[in-house]
């Protein structure tokens, strides 16, 4: 610790914690922080608020991300080499060569090539809910979405795939930062990585063994590559399993949040219904509005200096992009939606060595998911009960999320 004054004593506010920050709307109080202590000591971290100071920290090599086995419990091996693996945990130089192994599978061309498919899953996942009056948004499209386009990616048998959702909420339970989190979240974790590891070893050794000949999915991708750039099964594994939960609930957040926060805002609700082609890029404002994951994690590998308060050498440094994409500084009117904004430094998907190499693909799912919905249930609004946020402020979005379809004989909720 730095031993100088806390910045709370300093400016007259609490210490920040997560556990206090209401999930339903966390800017405003985000904006007392970023604008009384934008760098702000709390007890467990250091706290960053403002725009300028997060990117900093995103782009310097002075920070790293620190590995998150070491701070799992001993009793999860399974978890534990499992995360080992995941290149979001990893510092040059194996960051590097793990990235260059995944990062050509999600080029904008390959992405473009899956959009038809993509538009499938998420037409029939709208059709299926244009028959009942009202359903769960999170359970009837936004989660089971992007597990559905993953599993296609990795080649997964669509049989397989209810389970590997399964299996994809139970690990995280422990990668994420729950609020209230389970007595057996630990256990369920542990159990869903040992599953998951069997799963794709025995799917590597009947690749080998060549009983998938012609498959072009990015396991077969990845096969291809290792033959030059060799990382060994477990580094596979631990990829293929990064890729199955990585982009679940982000990406079924940023699809949730993405739709509330049209609807609260029917003028620019009215306009992508209108014009469908602003919705690519209105995705990315879509991000910096309401982001999908809230803070990140940074370790300072040497001793620095950000707006005048001394961040030691070992420190936690807790990245708070929810505010830092509220930033005024930054962005004219950051508290209103808008779809024509160019919104694209935002830092939703992070920035520098550990931008979000799933991002051209979660762009896509995000415009062909919601403009699937908007054009599949025109009539598509929420219903009267409050939406139920997960108690989880980095992975941040609802947990229930019921709509009105307008279908099915449900009355026009637009109709006066």
């Amino acid at each position: 610790m730095s031993g100088q004054p806390n910045g709370q004593a300093l400016k007259g506010l609490p210490p920040f914690r997560t556990a206090d920050v209401p999930l339903s709307d966390p800017y405003s109080l985000y904006r007392r922080y970023r604008e009384a202590d934008p760098v702000h000591r709390a007890e467990d971290a250091w706290y960053l608020f403002r725009h300028d100071d997060v990117a900093r920290v995103l782009t310097s090599r002075a920070y790293g991300r620190g590995a998150l086995p070491a701070r799992l419990p001993q009793e999860c091996p399974h978890l534990r080499r499992t995360t080992a693996n995941w290149m979001v945990f990893m510092d040059p130089p194996e960051h590097t060569r793990v990235r260059a192994l995944v990062a050509k599978a999600f080029t904008p061309r390959i992405v473009d090539g899956l959009r038809p498919r993509i538009r499938q899953l998420a037409a029939g996942l709208t059709a299926e809910l244009a028959g009942t009056p009202t359903a769960d948004l999170v359970d009837r499209f936004a989660a089971p979405f992007p597990i559905l386009v993953i599993s296609e990616l990795l080649g997964v048998p669509r049989e397989d795939r209810p389970w590997f959702r399964a299996q994809a909420v139970d690990l995280q339970q422990a990668t994420s930062s729950r609020v209230a989190r389970r007595a057996d979240a630990y256990r369920l974790a542990d159990a869903a990585a040992r599953e998951l590891e069997a799963y794709f070893r025995a799917e590597l050794a009947r690749r080998r063994a060549g009983r998938s000949p012609n498959a072009t999915d990015l396991i077969a991708a990845m096969l291809d590559a290792e033959e030059r750039l060799p990382l060994g099964d477990d580094v596979l594994v631990g990829t293929c399993i990064h890729l199955l939960t990585a982009g679940h609930e982000t990406t079924t957040n940023l699809v949730a949040k993405g739709l509330l926060a049209l609807f609260a805002h029917p003028d620019q609700l009215d306009l992508v219904r209108k014009r469908p082609e602003l919705l690519r890029g209105a995705v990315e404002e879509l991000v910096r509005y309401d982001s999908p994951v809230q803070m990140i994690n940074r370790w300072a590998r040497e001793d620095d200096e950000i707006a005048g308060r001394r961040i030691p050498r070992g420190d936690k440094v807790t990245l708070v992009l929810g505010s830092a994409n509220r930033d005024p500084a930054h962005f004219e009117a950051p508290d209103r939606l808008d779809v024509h904004r160019d919104a694209r430094r935002n830092t939703g998907f992070g920035m520098g060595i550990h931008y979000c190499v799933g991002a051209p693909l979660a762009r896509a799912e995000a415009e062909i998911g919601l403009g699937e919905l908007l054009r599949g249930l025109p009539r598509l609004a929420l219903a009267d009960e409050p939406v139920r946020y997960a108690d989880d402020l980095v992975f941040h979005g609802p947990a229930r999320m019921l709509v009105r379809t307008g279908t099915a004989g449900a009355p026009d909720p637009r109709a006066p």
